[in-house]
């Protein structure tokens, strides 16, 4: 029997996953807490069973077959202010995060309000926008371990990068993150024309993951795309966006392998045209390892 919290069988990850699209995962949970975490990934260490900790999944592509172990709903939620410093789950909206310290009149996490993953996301992917990045305001991170021990890490401790973090190479949860920020009235002005732009140049309205592929060096993927006349380019309810060349959106009962068709025509045509081998952003989550 496994530990609380009860884990249900064969659900549907379609709800999980901002692109509503996915099969069931043999085992599922939302933890809470981060009590329940050690305690869930704890057990599950000890099973030997499979498993993958998801926030918002915002950057995530379940399979058409589902997820063939457990899959752990990171809903640690909690925000405390210390002064000019915060603490908050790893569950948390990192969009929600953005706007709040906005409203308070700090400044360091205004680009986040149109991210729409959670903070330990944020922290796994050092999520960024408008040449700000995750990393910039971090200061520490709470980890609990496949084995349900908690880590505790300071930045500097961490190495980051372009959509990348050290937390990519280790298995467990970001369950909370610390960020230092400063005060500065203008925050809530900065907030709001990063939004408004956002708004303006993404399908913030449909489903997706948001940006499918990396920057290459030099370049721009979204721009790259546009240029080879890819936009509105549909594969079943997959399509390029004509608003952002950078994002695949389901227009309604799009399947993962409809998705990865596309990913793999724009590769293939934009190595072909302008050299670069385009990498993929979005995590694809196999069935079976």
């Amino acid at each position: 029997m496994l530990c609380q919290p009860l884990f249900k069988k064969n659900i549907s990850l379609k709800p999980y996953s901002t692109y509503g699209i996915g099969g069931e995962a043999k085992l599922f949970a939302i933890i809470h807490t981060i009590e329940e975490m050690q305690a869930a990934l704890k057990e599950l260490h000890e099973r030997g069973e499979r498993f993958l900790v998801v926030g918002r999944g915002s950057n995530l592509l379940f399979d058409d077959r589902g997820f063939n172990g457990a899959i752990l709903c990171n809903r640690i939620a909690h925000l405390e202010w210390e002064g000019k410093s915060i603490r908050v789950g790893g569950g948390y909206s990192f969009a929600l995060l953005g706007k709040k310290t906005a409203l308070r009149g700090y400044k360091g996490l205004e680009f986040a309000s149109g991210i729409p993953g959670s903070v330990g996301g944020a922290v796994y992917m050092n999520a960024g926008a408008d040449k700000f990045e995750t990393k910039d305001a971090l200061t520490s991170v709470v980890f609990v371990n496949e084995s349900g021990e908690i880590e505790r890490f300071d930045k500097k401790e961490l190495t980051f990068s372009y959509r990348k973090s050290s937390f990519q190479e280790r298995k467990g949860a970001i369950v909370e993150a610390s960020f230092f920020l400063e005060e500065d009235k203008s925050a809530l002005l900065l907030q709001k024309m990063l939004m408004d732009k956002r708004v303006k140049s993404q399908p913030l309205k449909e489903k997706s993951c948001g940006c499918v592929f990396r920057n290459p060096e030099g370049n721009v993927a979204g721009r790259l795309i546009q240029e080879l006349g890819l936009k509105d380019k549909a594969i079943g309810d997959a399509v390029i966006s004509p608003i952002h060349a950078n994002f695949i959106v389901n227009r309604g009962q799009a399947l993962a392998k409809d998705i990865k068709a596309l990913i793999t025509l724009i590769q293939k045509e934009v190595k072909e045209e302008f050299g670069y081998a385009l990498e993929v952003e979005v995590q694809m989550v196999p069935f079976e390892e």
